[in-house]
């Protein structure tokens, strides 16, 4: 896990990169995307806004899946639904705290990608 030497640099946004970063979760993958698509200097940023898209999406994927399954959908959904909770928690107060906090295959995906 690599810590972020926060220093009060800020994004192109005009926030500091930890807040951006934050927000990248705040609204699931919606906020992933605009900031994915707004920010232009910081590469935290992007970090964070791909990984939420991609986490998000999956976890919802996963959920309209499970969702058709009668009976054995229903405990799936709900386990899905926590998960993405504990998650959504999680990586917002990673963020927060300028870590490059990589989640297994979707973190490395986004890292490769996190592009400015």
């Amino acid at each position: 896990m690599n810590q972020f030497n926060f220093n009060g640099k800020k994004s192109s946004t005009g926030l500091d990169e930890n807040i951006a970063g934050l927000l990248c979760y705040v609204g699931t993958f919606i906020t992933g995307l605009i900031f994915y698509f707004m920010e232009k200097d910081s590469r935290f940023v992007k970090f964070h806004a791909l990984q939420s898209i991609m986490l998000f999406l999956s976890l919802s994927i996963v959920n309209r899946i499970f969702a058709w399954i009668p009976l054995l959908g229903g405990i799936i959904t709900d386990l899905t639904g926590l998960l993405a909770f504990i998650f959504w928690i999680l990586m917002m107060v990673k963020a927060y705290n300028g870590e490059w906090f990589k989640l297994p295959i979707i973190g490395e995906i986004a890292d490769r990608n996190a592009n400015v």
